[in-house]
């Protein structure tokens, strides 16, 4: 399972509320910020209530999904979303145009030298 990529602006909306950035972000390989997982869930989905702990400030990556971008494919619905039979065409193009955006946004952040321990 993919972690989501949290921008910084995620990062800052998630501690405002109160969450530790490195109880549920952390680097990977590339050096790309990502939600942590628990036991293969995102840290913040409660498993028994079937419920996400951070929902009405969830990371932008998950507001658009199951829109994402796959390499040679572009930007296209998760076959892997049980969901994924509901996105309209329009929903597509708009969270299409959001997702680009976002990744637009990612892009620029990896390249700026600030680490994951100055950030904040």
């Amino acid at each position: 399972m993919t972690k989501m990529e949290l921008s910084n602006h995620d990062m800052e909306r998630l501690e405002k509320i109160g969450y530790d950035r490195f109880k549920f972000a952390g680097l990977d390989r590339g050096g790309i910020l990502r939600l942590r997982n628990d036991q293969g869930y995102c840290v913040f989905y409660d498993i028994r209530k079937c419920i996400c702990r951070a929902y009405m400030s969830k990371p932008l990556g998950c507001y658009i999904y199951p829109v994402i971008y796959r390499i040679g494919k572009g930007i296209v619905v998760d076959d892997l979303c049980p969901m994924k039979n509901t996105v309209s065409n329009g929903e597509l193009k708009r969270k299409g145009k959001e997702l680009a955006n976002l990744m637009q946004r990612l892009s620029e952040e990896s390249k700026m030298s600030t680490s994951f321990h100055q950030l904040g």
